[in-house]
């Protein structure tokens, strides 16, 4: 199974101060000697971690193929193109939003939509769509003709928090789930059936198939299982664990869960 490091988190923390310092650069080298496959990075809207110029050094310097995350919309697509990255993945963007909470709404008559895939695969950029598990989303990114779909694991990875951590108790971000623990249970192996059998469906229908968010060290082995999904795209859990352990040992880490 393939992982892409979201670096993302490195520029979090060089914002918190606007100076560069950590230099978002020096992880390109760490990430490919670790043994990653790919840099995945999202540019948001709003600038609030990865900056244009970031994109720009990252395109030029990097060995690994890039994944950019991004919205849909004209601007973003544009930068895009100019950048032309190895995949683009189309996520849903609120500026409310610590970190992306849901999956694409996919619509066949969303013209936008529509317009930047089209944008995006007439320049030779694979295009995936970052979706919740089931299978309209599934039929809907087949119809639109993009060669990737990145199953969102958000619901799982909570759940699997709230069984074995400490969300429910101090996440408040994040919709609290009043279950008792039996039920949290039977909630996780439903999450992760359902990401088996889309994964599968997806594969089957000739979709490749990525997953991401809220992973982590603990909650992966059961994810990384999953024959259908073939990349995985970390990032938070990595860089978290990086500050005690240095990045090249927390991908080292991650991809020991992996195998």
């Amino acid at each position: 199974m393939d992982l892409g490091v979201n670096i993302d988190h490195i520029a979090v923390l060089r914002e918190a101060r606007r100076v560069n310092d950590p230099d978002i650069i020096d992880a390109l080298s760490i990430v490919k000697l670790a043994g990653a496959n790919q840099i995945t990075i999202h540019l948001r809207e709003d600038r609030r971690h990865i900056q244009d110029q970031d994109l720009k050094r990252i395109m030029d310097l990097s060995s690994l193929p890039i994944n950019l995350e991004c919205a849909k919309y004209e601007e973003m697509i544009d930068i895009a193109i100019s950048s032309n990255p190895h995949r683009v993945t189309l996520v849903p963007e609120k500026r409310e939003e610590v970190t992306t909470e849901g999956g694409l709404i996919v619509d066949e008559s969303d013209k936008v939509l529509v317009k930047a895939i089209e944008k995006l695969q007439f320049k030779g950029i694979e295009v995936s769509l970052f979706i919740d598990p089931c299978v309209e989303s599934i039929n809907s990114s087949l119809a639109l003709g993009v060669e990737w779909i990145e199953l969102h694991t958000g619901e799982y990875s909570n759940v699997f928090a709230m069984l074995y951590g400490n969300l429910a108790s101090s996440h408040h971000s994040i919709k609290r789930l009043e279950l008792p623990r039996k039920d949290l249970e039977i909630k996780l192996r439903y999450e992760l059936e359902k990401l088996k059998e889309i994964s599968k469906y997806a594969t089957e229908l000739g979709l490749k198939v990525a997953a991401g968010h809220g992973l982590n060290y603990q909650n992966i082995t059961d994810i990384a299982s999953i024959d259908n999904i073939i990349e995985l795209n970390i990032g938070q859990s990595i860089i978290a664990r990086s500050i005690f352990t240095g990045l090249h040992q927390a991908i080292l880490d991650m991809k020991t869960n992996l195998s």
